[in-house]
């Protein structure tokens, strides 16, 4: 057993005990009963199950949930696919994901969702030239399989979230 300290979507978990081999993803869906990260390969090479992490300088990445043991995100702050929507209002990328129909199963959608948002704070930070945006973003959602072949309505939604507020994200 591993005493277990976690922030989840701003809000304290613990401290508990969780076993060893426990997962990340399972204590987030199973104890927690947070059922938007999902559980895809289980091998950590679709990344359906793809969370945020958010480090104490304010940057962030994805973190695969299935292979990785609950905890060794003991101490850190991770952020849901449940995080994303405020007061019951979605964010503008979930909102570009509906729009854009970025999604047919939905079952990849959590960890395209948490990327595409890890790369709009990136830009927020470090803004890219237009003609580098393409492949700005391809680059991002790479890794992330969609069994449904969506990866261009994805890729079209991060895009416009990022053209609509080209002063944000663009030099």
């Amino acid at each position: 057993m591993t005493t277990l300290g976690i922030t989840i979507n701003g809000r304290a978990y613990g401290p508990m005990e969780v076993r060893d081999e426990l997962t990340m993803n399972d204590f987030l869906r199973e104890m927690l009963g947070m059922t938007g990260t999902k559980f895809g390969c289980g091998a950590a090479q679709c990344l359906s199950c793809a969370v945020i992490i958010d480090n104490p300088d304010g940057t962030s990445y994805t973190s695969p949930t299935c292979i990785v043991p609950a905890a060794s995100f003991d101490g850190k702050a991770i952020r849901t696919v449940e995080g994303h929507a405020k007061n019951g209002e979605l964010s503008v990328l979930q909102k570009a994901f509906i729009d854009h129909f970025a999604f047919q199963c939905g079952y990849c959608t959590p960890g395209f969702l948490n990327e595409g948002q890890v790369l709009l704070e990136r830009l927020a930070k470090t803004p890219v030239a237009r003609a580098e945006l393409e492949a700005t973003i391809a680059e991002a959602l790479d890794g992330h399989i969609c069994r449904c072949t969506g990866y261009i309505k994805y890729h079209e939604a991060v895009r416009d979230v990022i053209l609509a507020d080209p002063k944000r994200y663009l030099v």
